[in-house]
């Protein structure tokens, strides 16, 4: 079954095409990475995906529904680049978890035990159950970044789309990033990922597509560390600056179940 089917789709903004013709199918329990450089429009093809930027042109689908017409949003799970210690959330780690099962659970019923039981898995598969009550902004970037996995986790989805979530955080926090992941695939879940690098989630990844100019230049295995002497030029990803954080609402908390 596929999961995300887009087919022929382009993306402009202020008359400027940034997507062209990007056809990509994501199959049940397939671990996608989406590589390429800043401005490749990598980004914007996940932003696509869920819906947050429209299409110019083209067609996607989630789970074999029309995006348009797609409503079952609590099977998303969506993960930004940083929540950012300087975002100001007066929020506890668990608070912020706990918003994830809004999509599931609606806006207006109050969190019961199984939502309590979420929080507390997905807390404990990125290595914070310790932190459950301490205030977000008392976190690494790094913790920050697994406290939004924990997020999407909470929803209990079956797809994951993570726009650079190892991008300048620490070494610990990538390899924690990786087994929950490794966890979440193990058990069946799909993953698309953006990513600049892909470090210790490397493993994990079946298929690398890499972006360059709005379109797709490759796709196929991921490639080889940087400095590996198999390593085509046209696949090495470098590294880049973490841009502001965003914050915290990045979607409407009924749309995306990581909101």
């Amino acid at each position: 079954m596929s999961v995300v089917s887009v087919r022929h789709a382009a993306v402009g903004y202020e008359g400027r095409e940034i997507l062209h013709d990007i056809s990509l199918t994501v199959a049940a329990g397939e671990v996608v990475a989406i590589l390429g450089a800043n401005g490749s429009g990598k980004s914007t093809l996940i932003r696509s995906i869920l819906g947050l930027v429209p299409l110019g042109h083209g067609e996607i689908e989630l789970f074999g529904t029309a995006q348009r017409k797609f409503r079952d949003w609590a099977r998303v799970g969506y993960v930004p680049q940083r929540l950012g210690a300087g975002s100001g959330v007066p929020a506890t780690v668990g608070e912020v978890v706990a918003s994830g099962r809004l999509a599931r659970r609606g806006i207006f019923r109050p969190s019961g035990a199984a939502d309590r039981a979420a929080v507390r898995e997905a807390l404990t598969a990125v290595g914070l159950i310790d932190r459950i009550n301490d205030p977000v902004t008392t976190l690494s970037g790094g913790q920050q970044q697994r406290t939004l996995i924990a997020r999407a986790l909470a929803g209990k989805p079956d797809l994951l789309v993570l726009d650079e979530p190892t991008a300048g955080v620490d070494a610990a926090s990538q390899e924690a990033f990786a087994a929950a992941l490794g966890r979440f695939a193990g058990a069946g879940g799909t993953i698309v990922l953006v990513a600049h690098e892909l470090g210790p989630l490397r493993p994990l990844i079946d298929r690398a597509v890499v972006v360059h100019e709005g379109r797709i230049a490759h796709e196929g295995a991921p490639p080889e560390p940087a400095g590996h002497h198999a390593e085509p030029d046209h696949d090495h990803v470098h590294p880049h600056a973490v841009p502001p954080a965003a914050g915290i609402c990045v979607a409407p908390a009924d749309r995306i179940a990581a909101n």
